[in-house]
């Protein structure tokens, strides 16, 4: 059979003129900005337009541009051999859609549908599901694709064993090749969203507060932990602790850090410099030493052979989005995209079968 595998992320400037137009679509997307599009993107058009300068500097000191493609490049590559290695009989091909800039929906919804696939598994690389990453760029691919074959999409995985080993194997060789400290605190930070959101029942804040949990499970020597969140814009109030509050408090306490981007599997702006230049001169002012900083999961292999098996496995199932991995949604998150009715079933190759045996424990 043919399968097509559509990664999901949400992109980023490709170069200076890119960086306005980036920030408008960002910032004119409803589960971003929740207002009419009469007044939305107007807010967009003046966020794009005074933001611009900054983000610009940020982008710079990455050399101009986002790296977030040429990464989601390098795991696609990886991921479709690992797919030809669990089903060798099948023709798999992945593709990449990001929701803000090139490559956007639309123009890899032709992509796809020039390929002709039976099956489709959209996979999102925003391990732990929300309303604002995963909800909007499925949206915005059903939006987008008129092509055949049948589809499925993995909601999130936040405890999925391959993303809980690479993480824990960043963290842990950061930790040794500082030198074992034992005066540090293992602080795993998240890009924060408003906290009306999270009341509204988004259950991001509960999958990363699990991720944290399966991780820090893993590495006793590291007991003292903490969930932070960064990136906060504008003046609504955001998930709480902030990262840089923690870095001062670590700081007060005579205590380093070592960092984990616990909702990133890329390296881009908030890894590469909002954790390595500014909480990094954050934690010199407030003498959080040492600060060590874990390199998110990229193309590690027990991360890659994990998504490789979530899409083989999610063939079998019927019904709607859902999860991979040992990981449902407590009751009360109203916007969990969990389909309660999703089954899974046998489909014919043995390769998948196989691999859906062996992961079979963890769904």
């Amino acid at each position: 059979m043919k399968i097509a595998v559509v990664l999901f992320n949400l992109g980023g400037p490709d170069g200076p003129e890119a960086v306005r137009p980036f920030l408008f679509n960002l910032f004119r997307d409803p589960a971003i900005i929740q207002a009419p599009a009469i007044v939305r993107y107007p807010i967009a058009t003046l966020i794009s337009r005074s933001r611009a300068k900054l983000a610009q500097a940020n982008y710079d000191i990455m050399g101009g541009a986002s790296p977030l493609l040429p990464e989601t490049e390098a795991q696609a590559h990886e991921l479709a051999a690992a797919l030809k290695a669990l089903a060798p009989t099948d023709e798999a091909r992945v593709f990449i859609a990001m929701r803000y800039w090139k490559p956007l929906a639309a123009e890899t919804a032709r992509q796809v549908a020039a390929f002709r696939p039976d099956q489709i598994v959209l996979l999102p690389l925003y391990p732990q599901y929300s309303t604002t990453t995963t909800a909007s760029s499925l949206k915005d691919w059903r939006r987008a694709y008129r092509g055949p074959g049948r589809s499925r999409a993995i909601c999130c995985y936040p405890t999925a064993h391959g993303l809980v080993e690479a993480h824990v194997e960043a963290i842990r060789d950061t930790w040794i090749a500082a030198g074992k400290p034992s005066n540090i605190r293992l602080l795993f930070s998240a890009h924060g969203l408003p906290q009306k959101i999270v009341d509204a029942g988004d259950p991001y804040r509960a999958q990363v507060q699990a991720t944290a949990a399966a991780i820090a499970a893993r590495l006793p020597e590291l007991a003292d932990w903490q969930v932070a969140f960064q990136s906060r814009v504008g003046p609504l109030k955001w998930l709480e602790p902030a990262t840089a509050a923690e870095i001062r408090r670590a700081g007060a306490a005579g205590k380093g850090v070592l960092i984990a981007p616990i909702a990133f599997v890329s390296e881009h702006v908030e890894t590469l410099v909002e954790l390595d230049h500014d909480y990094a001169r954050l934690a010199r002012e407030v003498g959080c030493a040492p600060y060590l900083r874990a390199p998110t999961p990229g193309v590690r292999a027990a991360f890659i052979q994990d998504l490789a098996e979530a899409v083989i496995v999610s063939l079998g199932r019927t019904g709607g989005p859902g999860p991979y991995g040992p990981w449902r949604c407590p009751a009360g998150l109203a916007k969990c995209a969990c389909d309660p009715d999703a089954a899974y079933e046998g489909h014919g190759g043995g390769g998948h079968e196989a691999a859906a045996e062996a992961g079979g424990a963890g769904i």
